[in-house]
């Protein structure tokens, strides 16, 4: 087993290197596109426990592979701190990884259940939260509220924070936060995808990266919202 991977695809938009801890996630989102990747059913993702051998195999690697000053992202097709159960593998891995001169790039839906392991983590280290504000479709995640707290928690320890606007339900969610929430360094914004939707996407990203502009924030469009924010450089060739 080698744990750590150079992810591919739209996860290639996050980081060059990635970790998945778990066999999966109860979180029970709606939109998660893991169970269909993995080939499992929903049920089969939500029996979660922590993959077997993982931290033995990620410190040999780190070794072996001589992995030094790389950011490693915590994790793709798992959350790194999924509910009720004991998430102490991920302060093992965390560990590992800090100790071996590399730094961690967290996204969760965890909540407070992260906040034990920002002890470990530096000014090097980013930990992120996806927002959506739509309980209904993530219904064992913690609270949107819950997360932005640990977002202002990590930002006060000058850990470096990061935002996943995707899903987007509500544009004007995003917007609001792109004005107000000082605690976030980066924001990453996509779309709704795999639902319908009568949201205008062009419209809806050029407000996203107005906003940004004014209020001088970093951000990172996704390639999905770009080509329709785009089109005309897409019939060209020349997207960015």
């Amino acid at each position: 087993m080698k744990p750590i991977y150079e992810p591919r695809g739209k996860a290639k938009e996050y980081c060059d290197l990635a970790i998945n801890i778990y066999t999966g996630c109860n979180h029970g989102c709606v939109y998660c596109y893991a169970p269909r990747v993995l080939h499992r059913t929903r049920e089969q993702f939500a029996a979660v426990e922590p993959r077997k051998g993982l931290v033995d195999a990620l410190k040999k690697q780190l070794v072996t592979e001589n992995i030094k000053g790389r950011e490693i992202q915590l994790c793709f097709t798992c959350d790194p701190y999924p509910a009720d159960i004991d998430t102490s593998v991920t302060r093992e891995v965390i560990e590992a990884i800090k100790n071996s001169g590399n730094n961690v790039r967290i996204l969760t839906k965890g909540g407070n259940r992260a906040l034990r392991d920002f002890d470990l983590l530096d000014s090097e280290d980013w930990f992120g939260i996806t927002l959506t504000w739509n309980v209904d479709s993530e219904p064992n995640a913690a609270s949107s509220a819950e997360r932005y707290a640990t977002i202002k928690e990590a930002h006060n320890r000058k850990i470096k924070t990061w935002v996943s606007f995707e899903p987007v339900y509500s544009p004007q969610m995003i917007y609001h936060y792109i004005e107000y929430a000082d605690a976030i360094d980066m924001f990453k914004i996509g779309k709704l995808n795999y639902a319908p939707s009568d949201i205008d996407w062009s419209a809806f990203g050029h407000e996203c990266e107005r906003l940004c502009k004014e209020y001088g924030r970093n951000y990172y469009i996704k390639e999905d919202l770009r080509k329709l924010m785009h089109p005309e450089l897409l019939e060209k060739g020349e997207a960015e």
